[in-house]
């Protein structure tokens, strides 16, 4: 099967799923799980609401089956079956007839892009909200309106898809992607296709590493497997986390932690050689994937990522513009085609120049992460926002995630501000703030 193949397989099974409502928990999930297990070998697994996971907990599981609103007239004029997007995710259940003033507490849109309807989600406050276009709210008229969010948050599980391509050696690449974002194709659906036509070829082949493939929710999905898997972390040499490989654009490489790990290198070459254009971003643990959570202290997992347009940086990102309509299926190919080149690469080289060593021997203000394995959920301790999706609200979240990733007691706030470009006063301001909380500790 030749690349162009696998191009149009990857865009036809984005077709399957992408209608599926999904989350970080629910029955859509497995439902998109099981189209995935149709073609590779995939291994689901549970994890009951209510386990603890180093400093978070597997949430209550969020199905729901019908939503809307009706105008004063009686006429649905947002309705989920219509689009995924128009509920806030993981809204609680709700029956009722607002006023207007009082509905509009609850709805959300784009101003800057009046025709789209953001995807908005609250998996750690309990809220209920309908997402619309702006177009559409400036049409709402005065008077009552009717209400009914039929959704369910129950003690469930959570879900996700695992397999596990042995090789020669039993030193790993991991490659991880994330389905939980519902109605984004370029968002986590075109690297969750890509991924899985990427497994079911390297299943074919004879390999010197192993790979192991994770189809997880983001974020607490990443935190979950790593807090279950810590005895499997010793053979991961490093790897890629899979996402926005669908579009139009240029290539673009996000770095390891590292900076310079061979992941990073090999990416880079490959690119180099094609002879195209391309973006390089350096690794921030303030804006990005589950790298975050492979790559934090307690494991420091070297995890690039090699994407078309990077996420936040289309205006498709997080809206109703980021749909199937919005994929290409030469970027999808191109895309695959990347990824198999980096692997064929990765396996020609020596283990032992994966075995890279980060250490700094700066002076200056110093503090010890106490939660190095993932990050905290600063939610529960106000120190980031509960709702998900809405670029540009910050509580100087930039400065909380780079002190908390590199305070190892080697890297001074000195050097972090250097390496963040964040100003020095605010990384002491945040890291006065962690201390307070128990989560950092001085030690210079």
């Amino acid at each position: 099967m030749t690349e162009e193949d696998f191009g149009k397989k990857i865009y036809g099974l984005m077709c399957k799923i992408f209608p599926i409502m999904r989350s970080i928990t629910g029955e859509g999930n497995r439902r998109a799980l099981k189209i995935l297990s149709e073609i590779i070998p995939l291994e689901t697994k549970e994890i009951q609401t209510g386990k603890k996971v180093f400093d978070w907990t597997i949430p209550k599981e969020w199905n729901i089956r019908e939503a809307w609103v009706k105008n004063p007239n009686g006429e649905k004029i947002i309705d989920l079956k219509n689009s995924n997007l128009h509920v806030v995710n993981y809204s609680v259940p709700f029956r009722g007839k607002i006023s207007l003033e009082e509905l509009k507490s609850h709805l959300y849109t784009l101003p800057k892009q009046p025709d789209k309807i953001p995807y908005i989600t609250s998996y750690y406050k309990e809220r209920w909200g309908f997402c619309l276009s702006q177009n559409e709210f400036d049409k709402l008229e005065d008077g009552v309106y009717e209400v009914l969010i039929d959704s369910e948050l129950k003690d469930g599980s959570l879900s996700y898809g695992e397999i596990f391509i042995p090789g020669k050696s039993e030193k790993e690449i991991l490659i991880s992607s994330y389905f939980c974002h519902p109605s984004q194709a370029n968002d986590s659906l075109s690297g969750v296709a890509l991924c899985t036509f990427l497994a079911k070829e390297l299943s074919t082949r004879n390999l010197n590493y192993s790979y192991r493939f994770l189809f997880i929710p983001e974020t607490i999905g990443a935190i979950a497997w790593l807090s279950l898997n810590e005895d499997k972390v010793k053979n991961i040499i490093g790897g890629y986390v899979v996402t926005c490989v669908g579009d139009s654009g240029p290539f673009t490489y996000k770095k390891s932690r590292a900076g310079n790990h061979l992941v990073d290198n090999v990416a880079i070459k490959v690119l180099e050689e094609n002879g195209e254009e391309f973006k390089i971003r350096e690794f921030d643990p303030s804006d990005g994937s589950d790298e975050r959570q492979f790559s934090s202290l307690g494991f420091k997992i070297p995890m690039g990522s090699l994407m078309k347009t990077k996420y936040g940086e289309f205006k498709e990102y997080h809206n109703s513009g980021d749909n199937l309509d919005f994929m290409s299926v030469e970027s999808l190919e191109d895309s695959f085609k990347k990824y198999l080149e980096i692997i064929e690469v990765l396996e020609k080289e020596d283990l032992d120049k994966f075995n890279l060593i980060e250490k700094s021997i700066s002076e200056g203000e110093k503090y010890l992460n106490l939660n190095p394995k993932c990050e905290p959920q600063l939610g529960k301790r106000g120190l980031y926002e509960t709702m998900g999706g809405r670029r540009g609200v910050k509580l100087n979240e930039e400065a909380i995630f780079w002190v908390l990733s590199f305070s190892d007691g080697e890297y001074s706030l000195e050097e972090i501000s250097e390496r963040s470009g964040i100003v020095l006063d605010d990384l002491r301001n945040a890291a006065i703030i962690l201390v307070d909380k128990g989560l950092l500790r001085r030690l210079i």
